[in-house]
Protein backbone atom coordinates (compact mmCIF):
# COMPACT_ATOMS: atom_id res chain seq x y z
CA UNK A 1 0.00 0.00 0.00
CA UNK A 2 2.43 2.09 0.73
CA UNK A 3 4.32 1.87 -2.26
CA UNK A 4 1.01 2.89 -4.25
CA UNK A 5 0.46 5.55 -1.73
CA UNK A 6 3.72 6.87 -3.38
CA UNK A 7 2.58 7.38 -6.89
CA UNK A 8 -0.81 8.84 -6.36
CA UNK A 9 1.04 11.72 -4.46
CA UNK A 10 3.54 11.60 -8.00
CA UNK A 11 0.57 11.73 -10.09
CA UNK A 12 -0.60 14.46 -8.12
CA UNK A 13 2.59 16.44 -8.38
CA UNK A 14 2.65 15.99 -12.02
CA UNK A 15 -0.42 17.05 -12.30
CA UNK A 16 0.64 20.31 -10.29
CA UNK A 17 3.76 20.91 -11.72
CA UNK A 18 4.18 23.68 -14.28
CA UNK A 19 6.51 23.17 -17.49
CA UNK A 20 10.25 24.70 -17.51
CA UNK A 21 10.38 28.12 -18.50
CA UNK A 22 12.93 28.13 -21.29
CA UNK A 23 12.43 24.17 -22.79
CA UNK A 24 15.69 23.00 -24.73
CA UNK A 25 16.19 20.99 -27.75
CA UNK A 26 17.11 17.91 -26.26
CA UNK A 27 17.41 16.66 -29.84
CA UNK A 28 19.72 18.87 -31.18
CA UNK A 29 23.11 17.85 -32.28
CA UNK A 30 26.13 19.64 -33.93
CA UNK A 31 27.61 16.54 -36.34
CA UNK A 32 28.96 19.22 -39.17
CA UNK A 33 32.73 17.72 -37.86
CA UNK A 34 31.32 14.25 -37.11
CA UNK A 35 32.66 11.79 -39.82
CA UNK A 36 31.46 8.13 -40.30
CA UNK A 37 31.61 6.51 -43.52
CA UNK A 38 29.60 3.32 -43.97
CA UNK A 39 29.27 1.58 -47.33
CA UNK A 40 25.89 -0.81 -46.77
CA UNK A 41 27.53 -4.78 -48.60
CA UNK A 42 24.35 -6.70 -50.34
CA UNK A 43 24.85 -9.79 -49.40
CA UNK A 44 21.69 -11.21 -51.20
CA UNK A 45 23.19 -9.88 -54.60
CA UNK A 46 26.42 -12.10 -54.09
CA UNK A 47 24.85 -14.87 -53.21
CA UNK A 48 21.98 -15.06 -55.83
CA UNK A 49 24.26 -14.47 -58.70
CA UNK A 50 27.42 -16.60 -57.79
CA UNK A 51 27.14 -19.52 -59.83
CA UNK A 52 26.25 -22.13 -56.97
CA UNK A 53 28.28 -24.29 -58.50
CA UNK A 54 31.40 -22.00 -57.56
CA UNK A 55 29.92 -21.57 -54.20
CA UNK A 56 33.10 -23.29 -52.31
CA UNK A 57 35.08 -21.85 -54.59
CA UNK A 58 33.89 -18.30 -53.41
CA UNK A 59 33.99 -18.62 -50.01
CA UNK A 60 36.70 -17.14 -49.21
CA UNK A 61 35.89 -13.99 -51.26
CA UNK A 62 32.30 -14.10 -49.27
CA UNK A 63 34.18 -14.46 -45.74
CA UNK A 64 36.69 -11.64 -46.44
CA UNK A 65 33.58 -9.33 -47.89
CA UNK A 66 31.38 -9.80 -45.69
CA UNK A 67 33.55 -10.33 -42.51
CA UNK A 68 32.17 -12.25 -39.27
CA UNK A 69 28.10 -11.12 -40.56
CA UNK A 70 28.09 -14.47 -42.50
CA UNK A 71 28.24 -16.72 -39.05
CA UNK A 72 25.15 -14.98 -38.09
CA UNK A 73 23.57 -14.78 -41.73
CA UNK A 74 23.87 -18.73 -41.66
CA UNK A 75 22.00 -19.26 -37.93
CA UNK A 76 19.30 -16.88 -39.26
CA UNK A 77 18.54 -19.62 -42.31
CA UNK A 78 19.61 -22.28 -39.99
CA UNK A 79 22.36 -23.37 -41.75
CA UNK A 80 25.03 -23.39 -38.72
CA UNK A 81 28.06 -21.74 -38.64
CA UNK A 82 30.69 -20.94 -41.70
CA UNK A 83 33.32 -23.73 -41.56
CA UNK A 84 31.14 -26.14 -40.78
CA UNK A 85 31.29 -29.36 -43.29
CA UNK A 86 27.18 -28.98 -44.09
CA UNK A 87 27.06 -25.32 -44.16
CA UNK A 88 28.33 -24.73 -47.93
CA UNK A 89 25.81 -27.32 -48.85
CA UNK A 90 23.05 -25.48 -46.93
CA UNK A 91 23.90 -22.26 -48.59
CA UNK A 92 23.99 -23.89 -51.76
CA UNK A 93 20.16 -25.09 -50.97
CA UNK A 94 19.72 -21.64 -50.15
CA UNK A 95 20.16 -20.28 -53.12
CA UNK A 96 19.22 -22.89 -55.60
CA UNK A 97 15.81 -23.24 -53.79
CA UNK A 98 13.52 -21.66 -56.60
CA UNK A 99 10.89 -19.63 -53.72
CA UNK A 100 13.95 -17.84 -52.61
CA UNK A 101 15.00 -17.04 -56.35
CA UNK A 102 11.32 -15.91 -56.64
CA UNK A 103 11.85 -13.80 -53.49
CA UNK A 104 14.78 -12.38 -54.23
CA UNK A 105 14.12 -10.88 -57.87
CA UNK A 106 10.89 -9.14 -55.93
CA UNK A 107 12.88 -7.85 -53.56
CA UNK A 108 15.38 -6.72 -56.27
CA UNK A 109 13.09 -4.65 -57.78
CA UNK A 110 11.29 -2.91 -54.53
CA UNK A 111 15.38 -2.38 -53.87
CA UNK A 112 17.00 -1.83 -57.06
CA UNK A 113 19.31 0.88 -55.32
CA UNK A 114 20.12 1.03 -51.62
CA UNK A 115 22.15 4.65 -51.59
CA UNK A 116 19.37 6.37 -49.71
CA UNK A 117 19.42 3.31 -46.62
CA UNK A 118 22.92 3.97 -47.02
CA UNK A 119 22.97 7.81 -46.55
CA UNK A 120 19.81 7.41 -43.71
CA UNK A 121 22.02 4.96 -42.14
CA UNK A 122 24.95 7.04 -42.08
CA UNK A 123 23.39 10.03 -40.67
CA UNK A 124 21.55 8.26 -38.16
CA UNK A 125 25.21 6.61 -36.72
CA UNK A 126 27.24 10.14 -37.18
CA UNK A 127 24.77 11.77 -34.54
CA UNK A 128 25.14 8.27 -32.37
CA UNK A 129 28.71 8.67 -32.19
CA UNK A 130 28.18 12.90 -31.25
CA UNK A 131 26.71 11.75 -28.56
CA UNK A 132 28.19 8.17 -27.32
CA UNK A 133 31.89 8.40 -29.35
CA UNK A 134 33.20 5.44 -27.25
CA UNK A 135 30.58 3.04 -28.72
CA UNK A 136 31.52 1.16 -31.87
CA UNK A 137 29.99 2.02 -35.25
CA UNK A 138 28.90 -1.25 -36.87
CA UNK A 139 29.42 -2.78 -40.04
CA UNK A 140 25.80 -2.50 -42.48
CA UNK A 141 24.86 -5.45 -44.48
CA UNK A 142 21.73 -6.13 -46.51
CA UNK A 143 20.65 -9.59 -47.24
CA UNK A 144 17.08 -11.88 -47.97
CA UNK A 145 16.18 -14.77 -45.12
CA UNK A 146 13.32 -16.05 -46.32
CA UNK A 147 11.19 -13.95 -43.67
CA UNK A 148 13.50 -14.58 -40.62
CA UNK A 149 14.57 -12.05 -39.03
CA UNK A 150 14.10 -8.54 -39.69
CA UNK A 151 17.24 -7.21 -37.96
CA UNK A 152 20.28 -9.33 -37.56
CA UNK A 153 22.73 -7.75 -35.07
CA UNK A 154 26.37 -9.43 -34.06
CA UNK A 155 29.05 -8.12 -31.92
CA UNK A 156 29.88 -5.07 -34.76
CA UNK A 157 27.61 -6.09 -37.79
CA UNK A 158 23.84 -5.23 -38.66
CA UNK A 159 21.83 -6.80 -40.81
CA UNK A 160 18.59 -5.79 -42.91
CA UNK A 161 16.81 -8.62 -44.06
CA UNK A 162 15.08 -6.45 -47.06
CA UNK A 163 12.45 -9.50 -47.97
CA UNK A 164 10.89 -8.30 -44.37
CA UNK A 165 9.93 -4.54 -45.88
CA UNK A 166 8.82 -4.85 -49.21
CA UNK A 167 5.35 -3.43 -48.35
CA UNK A 168 2.38 -4.22 -46.59
CA UNK A 169 0.27 -5.51 -49.74
CA UNK A 170 2.67 -7.81 -51.68
CA UNK A 171 1.47 -10.93 -52.10
CA UNK A 172 4.14 -13.06 -50.52
CA UNK A 173 2.80 -11.63 -46.91
CA UNK A 174 -0.50 -12.15 -48.11
CA UNK A 175 0.50 -16.04 -48.30
CA UNK A 176 2.39 -16.22 -45.48
CA UNK A 177 -1.08 -14.92 -43.59
CA UNK A 178 0.72 -12.10 -41.67
CA UNK A 179 -1.62 -10.91 -38.96
CA UNK A 180 -2.78 -6.89 -40.12
CA UNK A 181 -0.82 -5.03 -37.18
CA UNK A 182 2.74 -6.65 -38.11
CA UNK A 183 2.27 -5.97 -42.05
CA UNK A 184 1.91 -1.99 -40.98
CA UNK A 185 5.93 -1.97 -40.40
CA UNK A 186 7.14 -4.32 -43.19
CA UNK A 187 7.67 -1.28 -45.68
CA UNK A 188 10.80 0.24 -46.67
CA UNK A 189 10.20 3.39 -44.42
CA UNK A 190 10.66 1.23 -41.26
CA UNK A 191 13.91 0.07 -42.54
CA UNK A 192 16.01 2.75 -40.53
CA UNK A 193 13.85 3.20 -36.90
CA UNK A 194 14.18 -0.77 -36.74
CA UNK A 195 17.62 -0.93 -37.57
CA UNK A 196 18.13 2.11 -34.92
CA UNK A 197 16.10 0.19 -32.36
CA UNK A 198 17.81 -3.24 -33.31
CA UNK A 199 21.59 -1.52 -32.39
CA UNK A 200 20.46 0.38 -29.82
CA UNK A 201 18.37 -2.56 -27.53
CA UNK A 202 21.77 -4.97 -28.26
CA UNK A 203 23.96 -2.13 -27.04
CA UNK A 204 21.88 -1.22 -23.74
CA UNK A 205 19.98 -4.90 -23.88
CA UNK A 206 16.97 -5.16 -20.38
CA UNK A 207 18.92 -8.29 -19.32
CA UNK A 208 21.77 -6.63 -18.87
CA UNK A 209 21.01 -3.32 -17.63
CA UNK A 210 21.13 -4.09 -13.56
CA UNK A 211 18.15 -2.07 -12.84
CA UNK A 212 17.49 -1.49 -9.07
CA UNK A 213 13.60 -2.52 -10.11
CA UNK A 214 12.11 -5.49 -12.20
CA UNK A 215 8.83 -4.42 -12.82
CA UNK A 216 6.69 -3.13 -15.50
CA UNK A 217 8.02 0.61 -14.75
CA UNK A 218 11.29 -0.87 -14.97
CA UNK A 219 10.11 -2.82 -18.99
CA UNK A 220 8.44 0.93 -19.97
CA UNK A 221 11.21 3.34 -18.69
CA UNK A 222 13.77 0.77 -20.36
CA UNK A 223 11.67 1.30 -23.58
CA UNK A 224 11.41 4.63 -23.63
CA UNK A 225 14.89 4.88 -23.13
CA UNK A 226 15.56 3.10 -26.46
CA UNK A 227 13.00 5.07 -28.57
CA UNK A 228 14.90 8.25 -26.70
CA UNK A 229 18.12 7.71 -28.75
CA UNK A 230 16.51 6.09 -32.02
CA UNK A 231 14.70 9.67 -31.72
CA UNK A 232 17.94 11.23 -30.87
CA UNK A 233 19.53 9.51 -33.99
CA UNK A 234 16.55 10.50 -36.10
CA UNK A 235 15.36 13.42 -34.71
CA UNK A 236 12.61 13.98 -37.76
CA UNK A 237 10.85 10.60 -36.91
CA UNK A 238 7.20 11.03 -37.08
CA UNK A 239 5.63 9.16 -34.29
CA UNK A 240 4.14 6.43 -36.49
CA UNK A 241 7.39 5.35 -37.73
CA UNK A 242 8.97 5.59 -33.96
CA UNK A 243 6.39 3.71 -32.45
CA UNK A 244 5.41 0.86 -35.21
CA UNK A 245 1.88 2.44 -34.45
CA UNK A 246 -0.49 3.61 -37.29
CA UNK A 247 -1.41 7.40 -37.19
CA UNK A 248 -4.65 6.64 -35.15
CA UNK A 249 -2.60 4.70 -33.17
CA UNK A 250 -0.61 7.49 -31.92
CA UNK A 251 -3.95 9.53 -31.66
CA UNK A 252 -5.27 7.15 -29.42
CA UNK A 253 -2.11 7.39 -27.29
CA UNK A 254 -2.41 11.38 -27.85
CA UNK A 255 -5.85 11.53 -26.41
CA UNK A 256 -6.02 8.87 -23.67
CA UNK A 257 -2.17 9.22 -22.37
CA UNK A 258 -4.21 10.50 -18.68
CA UNK A 259 -6.44 7.76 -18.70
CA UNK A 260 -3.66 5.01 -19.20
CA UNK A 261 -1.40 6.37 -17.03
CA UNK A 262 -4.48 6.86 -14.42
CA UNK A 263 -5.16 3.27 -15.25
CA UNK A 264 -2.06 1.79 -13.97
CA UNK A 265 -1.77 3.98 -11.27
CA UNK A 266 -4.98 2.69 -9.63
CA UNK A 267 -4.53 -1.12 -10.62
CA UNK A 268 -1.28 -0.93 -9.01
CA UNK A 269 0.29 -2.24 -12.38
CA UNK A 270 3.05 -0.09 -12.40
CA UNK A 271 4.94 -2.50 -9.71
CA UNK A 272 3.85 -5.35 -11.09
CA UNK A 273 6.66 -7.98 -11.70
CA UNK A 274 4.49 -11.01 -13.17
CA UNK A 275 5.47 -11.63 -16.85
CA UNK A 276 1.82 -11.82 -18.14
CA UNK A 277 1.46 -8.48 -17.01
CA UNK A 278 4.15 -7.04 -18.28
CA UNK A 279 4.30 -8.57 -21.68
CA UNK A 280 0.43 -7.48 -22.04
CA UNK A 281 1.97 -3.44 -21.57
CA UNK A 282 5.04 -3.71 -23.68
CA UNK A 283 4.97 -7.09 -25.92
CA UNK A 284 3.96 -6.98 -29.38
CA UNK A 285 -0.06 -7.53 -29.63
CA UNK A 286 -2.62 -6.20 -32.26
CA UNK A 287 -3.65 -3.86 -29.08
CA UNK A 288 -3.00 -3.03 -25.49
CA UNK A 289 -5.58 -5.64 -23.28
CA UNK A 290 -5.79 -3.45 -20.67
CA UNK A 291 -6.36 -0.41 -22.29
CA UNK A 292 -9.26 -0.56 -25.77
CA UNK A 293 -9.51 -2.26 -28.86
CA UNK A 294 -8.31 0.92 -30.63
CA UNK A 295 -5.21 1.23 -28.62
CA UNK A 296 -1.78 0.37 -29.89
CA UNK A 297 -0.03 -2.79 -28.91
CA UNK A 298 2.79 -1.77 -26.65
CA UNK A 299 0.95 1.26 -25.80
CA UNK A 300 2.49 1.64 -21.93
CA UNK A 301 6.23 2.26 -24.02
CA UNK A 302 4.25 5.07 -25.35
CA UNK A 303 4.09 6.16 -21.52
CA UNK A 304 7.53 5.06 -21.05
CA UNK A 305 9.10 7.26 -23.29
CA UNK A 306 7.18 10.49 -22.08
CA UNK A 307 8.31 9.82 -19.10
CA UNK A 308 12.01 9.45 -19.97
CA UNK A 309 11.66 12.62 -22.18
CA UNK A 310 10.38 14.84 -19.78
CA UNK A 311 13.41 13.79 -17.65
CA UNK A 312 15.54 14.74 -20.47
CA UNK A 313 13.73 18.20 -20.71
CA UNK A 314 13.80 18.43 -16.98
CA UNK A 315 17.15 17.87 -15.90
CA UNK A 316 20.01 19.71 -18.03
CA UNK A 317 22.68 18.42 -16.66
CA UNK A 318 21.21 14.53 -17.50
CA UNK A 319 23.53 13.15 -20.70
CA UNK A 320 22.25 10.53 -23.01
CA UNK A 321 25.06 8.59 -21.45
CA UNK A 322 23.58 9.28 -18.06
CA UNK A 323 20.55 8.15 -19.12
CA UNK A 324 21.21 4.56 -20.35
CA UNK A 325 23.64 4.21 -17.62
CA UNK A 326 20.68 5.59 -14.71
CA UNK A 327 19.46 1.83 -12.75
CA UNK A 328 16.75 3.79 -10.53
CA UNK A 329 13.76 4.21 -12.76
CA UNK A 330 11.80 5.27 -9.73
CA UNK A 331 14.17 7.96 -9.33
CA UNK A 332 13.42 8.96 -12.73
CA UNK A 333 10.26 9.03 -12.79
CA UNK A 334 10.64 11.60 -10.04
CA UNK A 335 12.79 13.69 -11.42
CA UNK A 336 11.18 13.57 -15.02
CA UNK A 337 7.64 15.31 -13.08
CA UNK A 338 5.98 13.52 -15.50
CA UNK A 339 2.91 15.71 -16.49
CA UNK A 340 0.34 12.96 -18.66
CA UNK A 341 -1.59 14.78 -20.85
CA UNK A 342 -5.50 15.44 -20.03
CA UNK A 343 -6.12 14.21 -24.25
CA UNK A 344 -9.33 14.96 -25.07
Amino acid sequence: MMRRAIFYTLLALSILTTGVSCRRNIYKADIKNVNVSLEVKRLEKDLFTINPARLRDSLSYLESRYDGFLKFFGYVINIGEAGDSSWIAGLTSFCTNKGNNELYQFTLGIFPDIKWIEKDVTEAFRRYHFFFPSKKIPAVYTCITGFNNSIIVGDSALGISLDKYLGPDNSFYRRLEVYRYQLAKMNPGNILPDCIYGWVSTEWSFSGTGYLQNNSLADMIHEGKILFIVKLMMPGIPDDRLFGFTPGQVKFCRDNEGRMWQYLVEHNLLFSSDMLIRKKLTGEAPFTTYFSSESPGRAAVWLGFRIVESYMEKNRDITPGMLMDEKDVQLILEKSRYRPSAGK
